[in-house]
């Protein structure tokens, strides 16, 4: 029987439909599978070294309050109020000050001015010096602030020998005050070398040397750095209020423990998401900026895949190992019982961010800063602290309560918002929206020079 396709009449071949559809249908899937490939390698490019900066300097912290929960309970609750919410609060503002550098210098590397990036970070340093001087205090007289906010009176004396173990470092001390001096020998450390790659050799075209114009345009400098900073504070402090709540609670010091535990691993994994935080932003950034909505979009829906597949695979390992991973920093039974309890939560917070942060370096890359800075101050302090005061102290269910109320008031609900704008986003218009900010950019330089 022969295979030969029939002809027309016009002598021309007929190709069966069904397999002329097989055909484009495995043309698409190839041009698919490129395309996503050709778009992770680029995501990747920049998700992957910012995995392992972040995770390192996280590991720090992770390393210290591993250090001291061996030590006993009350050593464990102490690092861990001292961390995250004394240093938490002035670490989360100072961070947020210096990432105003990320418009001024991202302006003045687009404009090639590339030795003003040096100038900005002289700037940065005097800032936020002086800042450092304002919020001394906090450390010197972290005890009666600790007391003043609810916390028992041991767990504040404690925290308030940590906070001030700077003044001690040179001696030595053993025991909680010895870790924390780790950690602060680190975070020199760490400083010490980001400076000298900076200043021999590392930028030469951004780093010209000390500049006496960097004590100009001071005040423009704060203003635009205290806004950052007061943003990224109230979003820093969410989940540090839930510590800090929990601390109020009857028998304080092992719900501190156990929820300090699940926030140092909820830490340690967020890092990842915050890496395509950044790395989601600039994508959609670059794209919009080519005038290539579809691009865009595209783009976003990688990073988000990639990012929640990541979660998922967090989200199982975490529910599999719940009476597990609390030995890594202690011993104590009634510690690893609760967090054994707070594991399922933990699990689900894992999962929520491994979403929302993706969204979050969306709306970056599109501008829309001022819209998600409202959506998280609803979500997070209208609706989610709130609620978490309400399901543990109303309603009598503790620190899981507490938890609870904020994960699915706070976070989830500004998850979903997130998803409903950016599935309604038109990104043909945002694209075209970006392509007129450049232009406009450009003739006001034009103008200038």
């Amino acid at each position: 029987m022969s295979n030969k396709i029939p002809s027309s009449p016009l002598g021309e071949a007929k190709v069966p439909l069904l397999l002329h559809n097989e055909e484009e249908e495995q043309e698409q899937e190839q041009t698919l599978t490129r395309k996503v490939l050709i778009e992770s390698k680029k995501l990747w490019h920049i998700v992957g070294p910012a995995i392992f900066s972040r995770i390192a300097s996280y590991s720090m912290l992770v390393i210290t309050q591993i250090f001291a929960g061996h030590l006993g309970d009350l050593e464990l609750a102490a690092i861990s109020i001292a961390n995250n919410v004394i240093v938490g609060f002035d670490f989360g503002l100072l961070l947020g000050m210096a990432s105003a550098l990320e418009t001024l210098c991202g302006q003045a590397f687009g404009a090639k001015q590339y030795h003003m990036l040096g100038v900005y970070m002289q700037r940065s340093w005097i800032v936020l010096f002086i800042c450092c001087i304002f919020l001394l205090p906090i450390y010197l007289f972290a005890t009666p602030v600790l007391r003043v906010l609810g916390q028992p009176e041991d767990l504040s004396v404690l925290s308030g020998e940590v906070a001030m173990c700077w003044l001690f470092v040179y001696k030595f001390q053993l025991g909680v005050i010895g870790t924390a001096a780790t950690l602060n020998f680190s975070w020199w450390a760490l400083a010490l070398g980001l400076y000298l790659y900076t200043a021999y050799g590392g930028c030469p075209l951004t780093w010209k040397g000390f500049s006496m114009e960097a004590f100009s345009g001071l005040w423009e400098f704060l203003k635009l750095s205290a806004a950052s900073g007061v943003m990224l504070c109230l979003e820093n402090w969410y989940y540090r209020i839930l510590i800090l709540m929990t601390g109020n609670l009857p028998n304080a010091e092992i719900a501190v423990d156990a929820l300090s535990i699940c926030m140092t691993v909820n830490g340690m994994e967020m890092m990842i998401p915050l890496a395509f935080f950044a790395a989601t932003g600039v994508r959609v950034a670059n794209e919009l900026g080519a005038g290539n909505g579809k691009g865009a979009k595209f783009a976003t829906i990688v990073a988000v895949l990639t990012s929640l597949t990541i979660g998922i695979f967090f989200w199982i390992l975490i529910l599999a190992l719940h009476n597990k991973f609390g030995y890594i920093f202690t011993t104590s039974k009634p510690v690893l019982d609760e967090v054994s309890k707070l594991s399922l939560l933990l699990a689900f917070t894992i999962l929520l961010n491994s979403i929302q942060p993706v969204l979050s370096g969306v709306a970056i890359g599109s501008g829309w800063q001022s819209y998600v800075a409202y959506i998280n101050l609803g979500c997070y302090y209208i609706i989610g602290v709130p609620l978490g005061f309400l399901m543990g102290w109303y309603f009598k269910q503790g620190v899981m309560g507490i938890w609870a109320g904020m994960i699915f008031g706070g976070t989830a609900t500004q998850t979903l918002i997130l998803c409903w704008i950016t599935l309604k986003c038109d990104w043909e218009k945002e694209a075209a929206k970006a392509k007129l900010h450049i232009t406009k950019w450009s003739d006001r330089k034009q103008l200038l020079s």
